[in-house]
């Protein structure tokens, strides 16, 4: 499958990052402002990558579910765009929380995720209001905070867009995706207890090189294993994780904020519902005893092509 343009979910990941999620003001002028913003967005980042040129910049805008009703009332909705719902395991719940408007910012600069960030807010600051901002960053060899090597289960770059962007099942919204995302945050005092084995048991790799442990050595219950979807042939289905890390050390905050890119948001789905309420053998992941989900939203990230015709 090969996009008209470039999708920017595939994009390189950045050494910087920048979440943003808001709310749009209920007023009638507030959805009009927006539908102004998403029509030109392409332009505006047209012209930030020929500003920096090189500096791996990109970003994309999604829509929630409530949101794209008020954006677009009357006209098609993305098949799988709903507002998530918690999913309540035995012993953690993966919390579902509110969210209109998200972006996406990435570059190898922190100055340049706050350029389009700031010109976010002035052009929507008046008909938007803040619900969360992270500030992510690349950690060390591309690890999350906890020390292993993330992303490890992502596909391979030629086939991202099989995985990641909507085909003929939806020609509509051809091209977009789906976008689930989670900051959780880590009790690094109980991890850093374990001795690196148990938390390799716990992820199912090793820590130092990434080499998968095997089937003797891995628990049924690692991070691995029961975050695994397969479809009804066996084979494996995959989203994309651009994960970062995040932190305020001086708060004693470590965390990683999860953001999960896919064709279809069942797959997504499925692996949330494996992680916290079990799998098909009944084993959840352990890897929640230590890290813990404070924001859980969905959202649509239309095809640029999509959102340059958003007014239409």
């Amino acid at each position: 499958m090969t996009a008209v343009r470039t999708s920017p979910v595939i994009a390189s990941p950045g050494k910087s990052v920048l979440f943003i999620t808001l709310g749009i003001t209920d007023k009638p002028e507030s959805y009009a402002k927006v539908i102004e913003f998403a029509t030109g967005f392409s332009a505006l980042l047209r012209s930030m990558q020929n500003r920096f040129y090189g500096e791996n910049f990109n970003a994309l805008m999604g829509i929630g579910s409530d949101a794209w009703d008020k954006l677009r009332p009357g006209k098609p909705k993305p098949k799988e765009l709903v507002s998530f719902k918690p999913i309540q395991g035995p012993k953690h719940t993966a919390v579902a929380t509110p969210g209109d408007l998200f972006f996406h910012i990435r570059a190898d600069r922190q100055d340049i995720c706050f350029e389009l960030a700031a010109m976010i807010n002035e052009l929507l600051g008046e008909v938007t209001y803040f619900i969360d901002e992270v500030n992510g960053f690349r950690y060390l060899d591309g690890r999350a905070i906890i020390g292993f090597v993330d992303g490890t289960e992502n596909p391979d770059e030629s086939d991202k867009n099989e995985f990641a962007l909507i085909g003929d099942e939806d020609p509509e919204f051809r091209y977009g995706s789906y976008a689930f995302t989670q900051k959780y945050l880590h009790n690094m005092q109980a991890w850093r207890k374990l001795p690196v084995e148990e938390q390799e048991k716990v992820i199912g790799r090793r820590r130092f090189n990434d080499i998968e442990l095997s089937d003797d050595e891995k628990p049924a219950t690692a991070h691995n294993n029961v975050s695994k979807v397969y479809d009804l042939d066996g084979n494996e289905m995959k989203i994309i994780r651009a994960n970062v890390a995040f932190s305020q050390a001086s708060k004693n905050e470590y965390g990683t904020f999860f953001i999960g890119y896919s064709r279809s948001f069942a797959v997504t789905h499925q692996m949330l519902k494996q992680m916290f309420s079990g799998n098909a053998e009944g084993h959840s992941d352990r890897l929640l005893d230590f890290s813990t989900p404070v924001t859980g939203t969905l959202f649509f990230i239309p095809s640029p092509e999509y959102l340059d015709e958003f007014d239409a």
